[in-house]
Parts: C-alpha cells; structure tokens; sequence
C-alpha cells in the first residue's frame, strides 16, 4: 500500500509553531532567570535604597504561588487621621490608609511586571488603578533601573499625598460638564 503525498503548504503555520515553541522555552529561562538571579538582585537592591534613603518601607517578598512570585517595596498602612463618627456616639472609628507600594511580579509567561498600587483611605473613595510601569524580559531589567522605578513611584505618592488644583490650566477638565452641555444646547437652539 502506498502512502499519499499530502498537498498541504504548513510553511506558514511551521513558523507559528516554531515561534510558540520558542515562547515556551523562552518561559521556562524566564522563570529560571527570576529565582537564580532577578529576584535576589530586586531584593536587595530595594533594601539597599531603604537603607541608603531612610524610606519609612518594608521588602516584602511573596512566594506562596511558585512562579507568580511577587516583590513588594511596601510602604505599609497607617490610620490616616480621618475618622468616622460612631452613630450615638461620641466615638470615632478611624480609617486606615494603605500608603502605597512598588510591585515586581513575575507573571504566567515568566516576564516581569512592575507597577504602583496607589495609595487609599479605606472606606473613602475607591482606590485609584494601579499603573504599569513597563513589563521586561528578565535580562532586560538592570539594577539601575530599581533607582528610576522608586524615583517614579516617589513621585506618584507625592502627588497623591499633595493632591490639590493647581494644574495647568489646559489639563483642566470641567468637572461637572454643564458648560460642556450648555454650549451645545446653545447650539441645537441657536441651529433652529
């Protein structure tokens, strides 16, 4: 019995499983890379700044979810001054601000994600998103680059910490929309 020739063209699905097979290799370095070095030099370059700045922060490592592992410059809770009166009472109870953390976390395909949570006065508001930094391959993250993610993260808590109105006025968006609604009303009336 002869085998038939298959008439299928794989050429351009070849390349796609070639490219998968390679983005599972590259998954299983990643992960290797994270435990053999990237989270030891996250670590203790993150205690390394809190030492050398006197940052009010803790290193907090997470490793209860193996290869999900997280890194967290946390910079921990605190009652925010804020309290909440106690109905028939001249009691308060205060509200309690989580002041924010860096996070590295290695994700499912082995590269890390570093962002900011915010920080938030529980049981006022709705905590803002967290930002993504950037995501990187782990040889693509440098020791030098923890310096410019704190300096970023300092940044961003500052603002929130000193959080007012004094904006540029072109950023300014109308908190209400009613000129926005009146103008076009205007011009509905005005087009009649």
């Amino acid at each position: 019995m002869a085998k038939s020739k298959s008439t299928l063209d794989v050429g351009g699905l070849q390349a796609k499983v070639d490219a998968y097979n390679q983005i599972l290799n590259n998954t299983e370095n990643y992960r290797k890379d994270w435990s053999d070095s990237l989270a030891p030099m996250i670590t203790n370059g993150l205690e390394q700044i809190v030492k050398a700045t006197g940052l009010n922060a803790v290193v907090e490592v997470k490793d209860n979810v193996k290869n999900l592992e997280v890194i967290v410059l946390n910079l921990g809770q605190d009652v925010s001054g804020i309290g909440e009166k106690l109905e028939g009472s001249d009691s308060t109870r205060p509200m309690i601000k989580n002041k924010g953390a860096l996070v590295y976390q290695q994700l499912f395909n082995g590269k890390l994600l570093i962002l900011i949570m915010y920080p938030f006065i529980e049981g006022y508001g709705e905590p803002r998103p967290p930002r993504t930094l950037e995501i990187l391959r782990p040889h693509e993250m440098k020791e030098p680059y923890l310096l410019r993610h704190v300096e970023e993260f300092m940044n961003e808590i500052i603002n929130w910490e000193d959080y007012d109105d004094d904006v540029d006025e072109t950023a300014k968006i109308n908190p209400i929309g009613f000129n926005m609604a009146a103008e076009g009303m205007h011009d509905d009336i005005v087009g009649q």
